[in-house]
C-alpha cells in the first residue's frame, strides 16, 4: 500500500480513542502522532507539519473548536485538513466547526473500514489541490495564487482557510457561471461526503466578511456565481 508517508494527528482526551484510530490507522502504514489536549496539539502540529489533523471537539483546556480556529491562524498549518471526529451530531456543532476552519467531520463510533475510508479520501483531496499550482488571474481586483494558497486584494495577502481558499477559486474559476449547491458539495467536500445543509452558506459567509459582498452573488433556489 502507499501513503505516501502521510502523517496524521490525532487529538482526542480519550485513550481509547486514540489507541483505536492509531491501531487503524497506522495498519494502513500512516506516521500517527497523538495530542490529548488542543495546546498539545498545536505544538505537536507545529513540530511533525501533519497533513491531516483529526480533532474532538469536546476537550478539556482547549476545546476542538477553538484549537481549529487557533491552528487556521497559523500559515505553517493553513494547507492541513481538518476533520472532528465526535459523537455529537447537532447542526450547532457542525456550523460553527465549519466557520472555525474545519473541513469534515467524522461520527463515533466508527467502523475501522470505514474510518480508513474517509481518511483515504479527505488526503487524496489534500492531494488534487496542491498539485494545481496554477494563478487564476493576474489581472484582476482579486488574485487567486494557489501556489502560495493565498489570495490578494487591492496588494493585500489573505489567507484563508482551506475550504473557503477551495470555494473561492471553484467560483472564480469561470467568472459568471452558476455554480449549483450540489456541483459545489461535490467538487469541494466530495459526494462521498456528508455535511451539514448550512455548510456551504456558512462558508459563503465568511468568504463575503473577508473578501468583501460584492463579488459573489447568490442566485436562489439554485446557487452561487462569482461577478467581477
Amino acid at each position: 500500500m502507499d501513503t505516501g508517508l502521510h502523517k496524521i494527528l490525532l487529538v482526542d482526551d480519550e485513550n481509547d480513542i486514540l489507541e483505536f484510530v492509531s491501531y487503524n490507522l497506522k495498519k494502513e502504514g500512516y506516521e500517527v502522532h497523538t495530542a490529548t489536549n488542543g495546546r498539545d496539539a498545536i505544538s505537536v502540529a507545529m513540530d511533525v507539519r501533519p497533513q491531516l489533523i483529526i480533532l474532538d471537539v469536546m476537550m478539556p483546556e482547549m476545546d476542538g473548536i477553538e484549537t481549529c480556529e487557533e491552528m487556521r491562524k497559523i500559515p505553517e498549518l493553513s494547507t492541513a485538513i481538518i476533520a472532528f471526529l465526535t459523537a455529537r451530531g447537532e447542526d450547532y456543532s457542525q456550523i460553527a466547526g465549519f466557520e472555525a476552519g474545519a473541513d469534515d467531520y467524522i461520527a463515533k463510533p466508527i467502523k475501522p473500514k470505514v474510518l480508513v475510508s474517509r481518511v483515504k479520501a479527505l488526503l487524496r483531496r489534500a492531494e488534487h489541490t496542491g498539485a494545481n499550482t496554477t494563478v487564476i488571474s493576474d489581472d484582476a481586483a482579486i488574485i487567486i495564487d494557489k501556489n502560495r494558497y493565498v489570495v490578494i486584494k487591492e496588494g493585500q495577502e489573505l489567507e484563508l482557510p482551506k475550504k473557503e481558499f477551495e470555494l473561492l477559486a471553484l467560483l472564480y474559476s469561470k467568472p459568471k457561471k452558476v455554480f449549483t449547491r450540489e456541483e459545489i458539495f461535490n467538487a469541494i467536500w466530495g459526494d462521498n461526503v456528508i455535511v451539514g445543509d448550512r455548510t456551504i452558506d456558512v462558508h459563503i459567509r465568511k468568504l463575503r466578511e473577508k473578501i468583501g459582498d460584492d463579488f459573489i452573488k447568490t442566485i436562489k433556489g439554485v446557487g452561487y456565481k462569482f461577478v467581477d
